[in-house]
């Protein structure tokens, strides 16, 4: 099969190089301009009378079943770019305005300028043209349009890998005619001896049972704590439980608090893995960590009230281990005379009351009169105890136990940063979450090491590192040092960095965040304990990078690490990887630059030399991947995930099967080439970054969200560091609307109620908001960078306290007073690490700029704040 295609330009190269992979180009001939063709190279004397040019080529092919397509590349003196064959068109030209070139059917006689104009006026948008034309993104407008997806909730205590799981008759699509309780060593179930060693899970049922109506809803205590109240609504009667985890008999406070070794907890995280010597180390700790003289305890209540007119029946059905649909009871025995669910005498499992005494029938309906109510309490331990513990247990105040274990978290959130916020939702998701990330990162207390696990799996150096920044953004330095140590103290003796599934990424990640620690506590104490272990490390990158400047890898990966970023076996040059080990060797160059600056200046110059070898292989592949059309029908380049393949995996160009985690473009988009801006190996302002924003927001998002694992796309940061407030904002309510539990603000791991309490996206969600809040820029400190215009309505007020930040504390607060005519901002950060400007963001709701003010210059076109030579403090005033 022949075709012919023209190739247009705005200004004539003065050479042209072709080539057709999977094809062959037969000929080539200069049909406007003056050249010649020879090999596939067209040379160039001189272009129309106004500058542009035509060329036109044959090209045989053998598409169709079985043959991969067709890839032309073009290079030329200025740019080089490729396309698919079969996608030239005369309907929808390839019209790349980025290079001022196209490609047409030969038959078709436009010029580059008609083509131009042509598409144009057909005035279309791209999805971020789009974007940007719309009113910004609201909560109430993304949750919509996105699934809802509601789910368990884990309690526990922080640093104690002995947590529950807690849900009720399908919520999150579990246990559809069962309310429940699951024990869990972290992401393992608890398995008991009585069970045959396999997870038990306790099942209870309140009310009359599953109807035609389903009304639960269910909260945080004070929208924020992990202590779980929900309320089932059985016609007139209404039940209120309320669910948390305190002490078999301790108080529950900062000293009694022990924790779990880290070890032990390690080990119960889905993907863990562990060096023979771990193992052993492990194996010795394991009898005493697993047999505590105490156990953790959910203690539960349901407080059934009769909302109607007359007297009215609450039904309960106690606790059963592993009950099923006919409600077995061959496994355990019920004692009506203490209340208590045993599998054998001194194996107690649960102790119950009704209305404050023991409760004496496991199935009860009791009537109830208006407004007065019957009140079934469970405590459960994490595992069976002895008789003479259940008895005391049982005497426990419930009252009592709720009022320790909220004055517990309140303690915790007194000593982190307060963001206040004028969004509810917001404010309590960014508390919740914080705490949501404590609940799962496990250690022995006071001092020791942390594993800061990511839901039901064990630590990741990438993932596990907006965890430990966010951490570090709140003031909780101390608790994000010791989860750095986690990666510290497992590095092998070679330098590598390994915790979970074969991930080949962690070194350079971790190095990263340790940096990223750094430049929030310039702790050089702790550098210089841990330095032995950085240079190893940094030894280690070193090495595999060696192992890669060969030759024969030039344009297929010459000087880049090899290997697996994440769940998928690829093995690859990816950029995901190398940009990790970009930027960790970076942020250790710095963090050495003050204690040992001769190796901190090879570290900076191996860092370098990675980065440009990093660029190269990445312009290559952007010149050998095919062009997309976008919706304002213009085309843009694409790039890769990794050197070896020929544009994004999901465009077959090489063939291949590389849907994953439920998504064709999972692999492009969530471990692809836009990490390199996050990475800093490509400027935010690059025009590659543009490309790259482009093809991924029309080809691999939806609202600006993207498929599968929505939070490992780094895209809306890259937004905000851009300055696209309502691209971010899309991306930003969009994602966590659609993902996590609206109720209680937990987060799921896939939009298919997949992984639970996952924290690294609910990480990712607090950085972004933090980010949205402050960004650090070199000397310059940005505030308010991403905020809705809504939050800056009358009466309105943002308020950040001890934000911590690259440069000390900070404090601001924002108070919208429009119906005055003003705004008012002051910000605090009085340390000798203070920025040099400071610049803040203060987007009037209406769009209006205001007509004068104090405390700084007005930045139009940013409707922002820039203040130079800041001082410390300021404050600002705009009028309107």
């Amino acid at each position: 099969m022949k075709t012919n295609v023209a190739l247009l330009w705005k200004r004539l190269p003065c050479q042209v190089f072709v080539e057709a992979v999977n094809g062959t180009v037969l000929q080539g001939l200069v049909t406007e301009g003056t050249g010649s063709f020879s090999s596939g190279e067209f040379r160039i004397t001189e272009g129309n009378q106004n500058g542009m040019g035509r060329l036109e080529l044959e090209i045989e092919s053998q598409e169709g079943y079985g043959h991969l397509p067709v890839v032309v590349t073009v290079r030329t003196d200025m740019h080089a770019f490729s396309f698919f064959l079969r996608d030239v068109n005369t309907q929808y030209p390839i019209y790349i305005p980025a290079y001022g070139a196209a490609a047409v059917p030969a038959e078709d006689g436009r010029s580059y300028e008609e083509i131009e104009k042509e598409v144009r006026s057909r005035g279309l948008q791209s999805q971020y043209q789009r974007i940007n034309s719309e009113p910004e993104e609201s909560y109430e407008q993304a949750a919509a349009h996105t699934r809802e997806l509601p789910g368990q909730t884990w309690l526990g205590l922080s640093r104690d890998m002995r947590i529950f799981g807690v849900g009720f008759r399908g919520v999150g699509g579990e246990e559809l005619y069962w309310d429940w309780v699951q024990p869990r060593f972290h992401g393992s179930e608890t398995p008991l001896p009585e069970n045959k060693d396999e997870p038990v899970k306790y099942r209870f049922l309140l009310g009359r049972g599953i109807g035609c109506t389903e009304q639960i809803e269910r909260r945080l205590e004070q929208g924020v704590l992990p202590i779980l109240h929900a309320a089932l609504t059985d016609d007139d009667i209404t039940y209120h439980t309320t669910s948390f985890v305190s002490y078999e008999r301790s108080e529950l406070n900062e000293h009694t608090l022990r924790g779990t070794h880290y070890l032990v907890a390690d080990g119960y995280g889905f993907g863990h893995m562990l060096t023979p010597e771990q193992t052993k180390e492990r194996d010795a700790l394991l009898p005493q960590e697993m047999n505590w003289e105490e156990e953790t305890v959910l203690y539960f209540r349901a407080e059934a009230v009769n909302m109607g007119s007359v007297p009215r029946y609450a039904w309960f059905k106690n606790i059963v281990p592993n009950a099923f649909v006919l409600n077995n009871d061959n496994h355990y025995a019920f004692d009506g005379s203490t209340g208590f669910v045993a599998f054998s005498e001194d194996r107690v499992c649960s102790v119950s009351k009704m209305n404050g005494k023991p409760l004496s029938q496991e199935e009860s309906a009791i009537l109830i009169h208006p407004g007065e109510s019957a009140v079934f309490e469970f405590f459960l331990p994490h595992r069976p105890i002895s008789r003479d513990r259940a008895e005391r247990l049982l005497e426990q105040s419930f009252e009592k136990r709720l009022e320790e274990c909220r004055a517990f978290w309140n303690r915790k959130l007194d000593n982190a940063s307060r963001f206040r916020l004028p969004e509810k939702r917001l404010d309590e998701m960014v508390r919740a979450g914080l705490l949501h990330l404590d609940i799962v990162a496990y250690g022995l207390e006071p001092e020791g090491t942390i594993v800061p696990t990511i839901g039901a799996y064990t630590a990741i150096g990438s993932e596990s590192s907006p965890i430990i920044q966010f951490m570090d953004s709140v003031g909780w330095n101390d608790v994000a040092r010791r989860s750095l140590m986690f990666f510290l103290d497992k590095q092998h003796e070679n330098g590598f960095i390994q915790n979970f599934g074969g991930y080949m990424l962690e070194t350079g990640a971790a190095l990263w965040c340790i940096g990223e620690h750094y430049r929030y506590t310039k702790d050089e104490a702790w550098i210089a304990q841990i330095k032995p272990r950085l240079v190893k490390a940094y030894e280690y990158i070193a090495s595999w990078i060696g192992r890669n400047l060969r030759e024969e890898l030039r344009g297929k990966g010459y000087g880049m690490l090899e290997g697996k970023t994440a769940d998928p076996e690829d093995p690859f040059h990816s950029f995901m990887l190398n940009g990790y080990a970009y930027i960790g060797l970076s942020r250790l160059a710095e963090i050495l630059a003050d204690s040992d600056p001769a190796l901190s200046a090879n570290i900076r110059s191996q860092a370098e030399e990675l980065k440009g070898n990093i660029r190269t292989e990445f312009h290559g592949s952007i010149a050998r991947s095919p062009v997309v059309p976008l919706g304002d029908g213009s085309w843009v380049p694409t790039a890769p995930p990794w050197v070896e393949y020929r544009g994004p995996v999901s465009l077959y160009a090489e063939g291949g099967k590389w849907l994953t985690h439920g998504s064709a473009v999972a692999r492009d988009s969530l471990l692809g080439p836009l990490y390199l801006v996050f990475q800093e190996v490509i400027a935010a302002d690059e025009i590659e970054t543009e490309f790259m924003l482009s093809f991924h927001g029309e080809l691999m998002c939806s609202r600006n969200v993207a498929f599968s694992q929505p939070y490992y796309s780094i895209h809306p940061w890259v937004h905000l560091k851009r300055g696209e407030v309502k691209p971010f904002l899309k991306a930003y309510y969009n994602g966590f609307s659609g993902l996590a539990d609206r109720e209680t603000y937990s987060f799921w791991e896939h939009f298919w109620h997949a992984s639970p309490h996952k924290t690294h996206e609910e990480g990712w969600f607090l950085m972004q908001t933090r980010w949205m809040l402050y960004m650090e820029e070199g000397n310059r400190l940005k505030l308010l960078p991403g905020i809705p215009r809504a939050w800056l309505e009358d009466g309105k007020t943002i308020e950040l306290q001890e934000a911590a930040s690259y440069f000390g504390p900070i404090t601001l607060q924002v108070e919208s007073l429009l119906e005055k005519g003003v705004i008012k901002a002051k910000v605090v950060c009085s340390t000798n690490r203070r920025p040099h400007t400071v610049w803040i963001r203060l987007p009037h709701p209406q769009g209006m700029h205001p007509k004068s003010l104090s405390g700084g210059s007005y930045v139009r076109e940013e409707e922002a704040v820039q203040i130079e030579g800041f001082t410390g403090s300021a404050e600002i005033e705009l009028f309107f």
